[in-house]
């Protein structure tokens, strides 16, 4: 019972996260829709084609979760580039309805799956292999991530707190590796705390921030120049200088 109460939970925040969304692109000028993204050689329609086809990659694995087949996420590689290149430049009226199908498929092979189904594993294009109900979360971050990089007025400061709490945390794991300096993040209105770098490694940098713009700068959507930074207790001016480079997000 209680881990389908975490799928209902989360299978929530997927709708609530996708609601906002389509809100925004509801509201958006069609005019726009060719224009570029927060992301290096992206339009906003490359955003919005790319979101709708995630949802449909993730049906595939959810179906395959149900059914024991080994459904790929993606044809190939080149399936989905192709797919988000030709879906780019569709009118944005298409381009919503697009999305809101692809986001009601993702929903209605959810509901299809038995709580067992949720333990299943399934194989990410990356390689990854993890039980299905880790593509709720996934899903929940492919559709709050992209709807800031859509640049339409949806910023960091406007993700419920408990997903920036969840994504300090994953990505302080993910970049818990020996390449990155090890940095204490302090998050003073959630009272989160993480660690970059080396497990065990003494932090040279201490940054403070509410955990939004934390997550923010972790996850590349800011440059993280409205952070405060500390080295040996004292205060170090000029934040965005003094962070370090993170590697890019796999």
């Amino acid at each position: 019972m209680a881990e389908a109460e975490t799928v209902a939970t989360a299978l929530q925040t997927v709708a609530e996260s996708t609601e906002r969304l389509l809100r925004t692109v509801a509201e958006l000028d069609p005019a726009r829709v060719d224009e570029p993204s927060a992301l290096p050689d992206w339009s906003r329609g490359h955003v919005l084609a790319h979101l709708a086809r995630n949802a449909d990659s993730l049906v595939n694995l959810l179906e395959g979760a149900r059914t024991g087949r080994d459904i790929p996420q993606y044809a190939s590689e080149t399936a989905r580039e192709e797919g988000i290149r030709t879906g780019a430049p569709r009118p944005l009226a298409e381009q919503l309805a697009d999305l809101r199908a692809s986001g009601e498929r993702f929903t209605a092979a959810a509901a299809r799956m038995s709580e067992a189904d949720w333990s299943a594993p399934v194989r990410h294009r990356s390689g990854a292999v993890f039980p299905a109900r880790q593509l709720l979360a996934k899903r929940r971050q492919e559709v709050e991530y992209h709807h800031v990089d859509l640049a339409a007025g949806y910023t960091p400061e406007h993700w419920p707190e408990d997903f920036a709490v969840a994504e300090l945390l994953r990505l302080a794991g993910q970049f818990g590796v020996e390449s990155v300096p090890a940095v204490l993040l302090v998050a003073e209105d959630s009272g989160t705390r993480a660690q970059l770098g080396p497990v065990g490694a003494a932090a040279g940098l201490t940054i403070e921030g509410p955990v939004r713009r934390i997550t923010a700068w972790v996850s590349g959507r800011s440059a993280g120049d409205d952070l405060r930074v500390h080295r040996g207790g004292q205060p170090v001016p000029g934040a965005a200088r003094a962070l370090p480079e993170l590697p890019p997000l796999g």
